[in-house]
């Protein structure tokens, strides 16, 4: 497995996940980034997740206080700061703007639908997105801020208007890929010991598909 190490200290690993890898041992029984770090540093906890397909930047603690610090962290998305990219089959209304949506998320069918405010628990979600390059077929790569972590939220939140991520079969994609175009481009947050400002970013391989739509763009960010 290829989980290349960005920043590692004593108390913490950054890294990125390959798309397809798992996070964590799931049912599936493939090789997970977790089991993978663990071997090198038995001490190393989850703090948060990706989707198996979603490639990207994570965060691992390595020490109990550094474990405690980064899970409250990233329940403060003021603090904790998460970009990502996204293809869309054809832009948005708007350039840029924001999505503010409640969504549902059924975990026996592990799939998550906009609904009423109202319905028992449904929680608010809420995204910012700028376009970044739109190509002549229509095919639109975006920058994406979430300002709230609900699960699959990206996904449902543009696939709710239309806007299914390319590839993403499961909220209505028709095209083809190895994986749904989403990518944990970037992570900001305080260090979970000295409280410095801590920034790690990735780009997925401009020369695997889908991405290698926006080769250019993606070699300038």
């Amino acid at each position: 497995m290829d989980g290349k190490i960005l920043y590692e200290d004593k108390h913490m690993i950054l890294c990125v996940k390959p798309a397809g890898v798992p996070s964590q041992p799931d049912p599936s029984g493939q090789d997970d980034l977790l089991s993978y770090l663990q071997q090198q540093a038995p001490s190393v906890r989850l703090i948060h997740r990706l989707d198996t397909p979603t490639g990207g930047v994570m965060v691992f603690s390595k020490t109990p206080k550094a474990t405690t610090k980064l899970s409250t962290t990233v329940q403060d998305h003021r603090m904790f700061q998460k970009e990502y990219l996204a293809i869309l089959p054809c832009p948005p209304s708007l350039p840029e703007g924001e999505l503010r949506d409640y969504l549902y998320h059924d975990k026996r069918a592990n799939k998550s639908f906009v609904t009423d405010h109202r319905r028992r628990g449904s929680k608010e979600a809420i995204l910012t997105y700028r376009v970044l390059q739109t190509l002549p077929d229509g095919h639109t790569l975006v920058l994406v801020q979430l300002q709230t972590g609900r699960t699959h939220q990206i996904r449902i939140q543009f696939a709710s208007r239309g806007l299914p991520l390319l590839g993403d079969g499961k909220y209505g994609s028709r095209e083809k890929c190895p994986y749904f175009a989403l990518w944990a481009y970037r992570l900001s947050f305080p260090h979970p010991i000295t409280g410095l400002s801590v920034t790690a970013s990735s780009k997925p391989d401009p020369l695997n598909s889908p991405w290698s739509l926006f080769t250019d763009t993606l070699q300038d960010l």
